[in-house]
């Protein structure tokens, strides 16, 4: 255990400002704090902190962090409070030790939903001030080193795992390479005890063929950049353990076709250096095309710098060799730990290396599930990232596999929203695109547009999601506001009385609901029924025989439908139904359909190809089988979308609204979504009979001279 003179002559060493007094004095407070408690290991649990604040002192951080490391966990297991920190060391030490506080205090119904709402407050107070971060990394990396102690086995797993999804990420985010490292081996053997096994033996059975290949290398390249005039320090290292089993499983890439579990890093003075040593290694041996990759003039987003090339190198073997400077290397070690100024406040996070983490806060801040919460922060913390550039230049840089909607929601929510299109590389692509490194993306907006429920079926990051799924909910109250109100309007009339505000207000107050607004969406749930308004506005009013006018949808054991009459021709719903055509696809007769039921919001009619329905691909019981009654049963007509390509000539859209016109369609709403010098796309929304006649519709337009191509839109 590290003794109190040892702590502060650490801190001295680096730290010329030290406050030894307060340094001594959070020293002393913990230790009588923590008092006789013990740790699994049979240790004083005040060694834990004291190895906390030890490897603090090792990333040379400034006297307030190591103070917060000493008194980390005295308000939540000691009968210290956070007044008392104050008062005794100071606002800013307080808020961190606060920070860092674990609020194992909070009841939630499931682990995992604890685990989701301890991490977004643990954020909050990271956003603050990214100390709290380090020292919370460096109390797991102790626990983790301290874990074999712990007998229980479904204990070790369940730390180790969180381990993995949470801490070893963050550390990675910030570029604490040697800390990301070191907690996924510790934690590793405990998650996947057999996988740990497995790659240590095929590891052992590389090192017996490729034993003297490392000497070899690291002489070879020595000598090669002496011999250039280059000053260098070469490097030899093994990938680790755990690196190989993720690519192994996620990228399916066998161990043997890895060419990163040798690799040798060249360390030279500045960055021009770096280029010059990247062509000495380029002429000796032969590059593997793809796998160049300039991580010095397009860093990473936690500041990583280096450039990485991969090379049949001697004995035929694939290796890789990472070029950098001795102040990126120190960056690529150490993280943010390598340059933060805590003297002079300096605000690092407010670069471009910590825009993940404002998006991670913005999403925080709509979120109404933890644990969609914490699967989009595993997310935006995990992947691989693909960096493209914005028409001014501006780097931008997602997660791999993001598409276009995803670039623009990155930008900015607003332009996310008002999306209609985009160019990649200057040519018009389909918003769905998936996006390629060095990309540059140019999004057209319209303040027509709205965030469509498709877009939920491509998109991948937690800020487009958490956007999208927000626009949704609001949406829908809309709609089920003025459902409700169209429906109380109908059963009114019906019985010849007057529908105004005061008698909604009572409605309201009789029900017990908060506002008419909130009365009008129950009805236009279907929770509550226009005969139940109807009779607390007028009591005893007599309603005999009276249909209500909820009604809208038939069962398919009703007579022939009445033409005309409003209602949507579908078999298989019982009357009394809220009742909505899908958005995202637009049903129309003829398609093959499927009704999602959710208690209390109706039923949503989705063609069954609509990909908005794959998130209720794990809940089965919510699916409806539906079908259209016969042609010739109904004389309704039901809108749906097309999208279509012009040459951008004058007389062309008038082209198009003959032909609809001609086809008997009739148009109900038309959106400009691309212009170019040479053509624009435009989509129209058509009243149709069925899907028969769409398609008859889009068939005459596809013979027409101006018109470049037509697709049916499910957007």
């Amino acid at each position: 255990m590290i003794r109190q003179y040892e702590l502060v002559e650490r801190v001295r060493s680096y730290d010329r400002e030290l406050d030894e007094n307060l340094l001594n004095r959070a020293y002393v407070f913990s230790m009588k704090a923590h008092g006789k408690q013990m740790r699994a290991s049979g240790d004083p649990y005040f060694s834990h902190p004291l190895e906390v604040a030890g490897i603090l002192t090792g990333m040379q951080l400034d006297c307030d962090t190591i103070v917060t490391a000493l008194l980390h966990d005295t308000i939540e297991d000691t009968l210290a409070t956070y007044e008392q920190i104050e008062e005794l060391f100071g606002e800013e030490v307080a808020r961190m030790v606060d920070g860092v506080t674990k609020l194992s205090k909070l009841e939630y119904m499931s682990e995992s939903s604890k685990q989701a709402e301890n991490f977004r407050k643990f954020l909050l107070a990271m956003s603050n001030d990214i100390r709290v971060l380090l020292v919370k990394l460096a109390d797991r990396l102790h626990n983790m080193r301290t874990l074999h102690f712990i007998t229980k086995p479904e204990k070790r797993a369940r730390i180790s795992r969180e381990t993995l999804d949470i801490y070893a990420p963050l550390a990675e985010r910030i570029g604490m390479q040697e800390i990301k490292e070191e907690l996924e081996a510790l934690a590793f053997p405990n998650v996947y005890p057999e996988a740990h096994e497995s790659i240590i033996r095929r590891l052992d059975f590389l090192h017996a063929n490729t034993a003297d290949i490392r000497d070899q290398v690291v002489t070879e390249l020595e000598w090669l950049l002496t011999e250039a005039g280059i000053e260098a320090e070469v490097k030899g290292r093994e990938k680790k353990p755990f690196s190989i089993w993720r690519k192994m499983t996620y990228r399916n890439v066998s161990l043997e076709d890895q060419a990163d579990i040798l690799a040798f890093r060249i360390i030279v003075d500045d960055t021009e250096t770096c280029y010059r040593a990247l062509g000495v290694v380029h002429r000796q041996w032969q590059a593997v095309p793809g796998l160049i990759k300039d991580y010095i003039s397009m860093p990473k987003p936690n500041g990583y710098q280096s450039i990485h090339t991969a090379v049949i190198g001697p004995q035929k073997k694939k290796i890789e060799i990472q070029i950098r400077s001795s102040e990126m290397d120190a960056v690529a070690e150490k993280g943010v730990a390598a340059h933060w100024s805590y003297k002079q406040h300096a605000s690092e996070k407010e670069g471009a290396q910590y825009r993940w983490l404002q998006d991670l806060l913005e999403i925080l801040e709509h979120s109404t599930d933890p644990e969609e919460f914490l699967e989009h922060t595993k997310l935006a913390m995990y992947q691989n990232q693909v960096f493209c550039f914005t028409p001014k230049g501006e780097l931008i840089s997602l997660p791999m596999g993001a598409t276009v909607i995803d670039f623009a929601y990155a930008v900015h929510t607003r332009i996310g929203d008002n999306c209609v299109g985009a160019k990649i590389n200057g040519k018009p692509v389909q918003l769905r695109t998936r996006l390629s490194n060095g990309d540059q993306v140019q999004i057209l907006r319209s303040n027509a547009q709205q965030p469509s429920p498709n877009w939920l079926s491509f998109v991948i990051t937690g800020k487009a999601k958490s956007a999208i799924r927000r626009f949704i909910r609001h949406q829908k109250r809309d709609e089920y506001i003025k459902l409700g109100k169209s429906i109380l309007e109908r059963a009114f009339q019906h019985e010849n009385r007057d529908f105004n505000k005061k008698s909604m207000e009572l409605a309201a107050r009789n029900l017990n609901i908060s506002d008419p607004d909130e009365l009008f969406e129950q009805v236009g749930k279907g929770e509550l029924l226009d005969r139940k308004v109807l009779e607390t506005v007028f009591p005893g009013i007599k309603l005999n025989g009276w249909e209500s006018a909820t009604a809208f949808v038939r069962s398919d054991t009703a007579d022939t439908p009445r033409k005309g009459d409003g209602s949507i021709p579908i078999r298989g719903l019982t009357p009394g139904l809220a009742v909505h055509l899908s958005e995202c696809c637009h049903p129309l007769p003829g398609d093959r359909i499927v009704g999602i039921s959710t208690t209390g919001k109706g039923i949503l009619v989705h063609t069954i190809d609509c990909d908005a329905l794959d998130v209720y691909s794990e809940t089965p019981e919510v699916w409806l089988d539906l079908s259209w009654f016969k042609p010739g049963e109904e004389a309704n007509f039901f809108v749906g979308r097309i999208e279509v390509l012009l040459d951008h000539e004058p007389g062309s859209l008038a082209n198009v609204l003959n032909v609809v016109a001609l086809e008997r369609g009739n148009l109900s709403n038309i959106k400009f979504a691309e212009r170019s010098p040479d053509m624009f796309r435009i989509e129209l929304d058509i009243e149709v009979r069925d899907v028969k006649h769409l398609t008859s519709i889009i068939t005459a337009l596809r013979a027409n001279e101006r018109v470049n191509s037509v697709e049916r839109s499910f957007s």
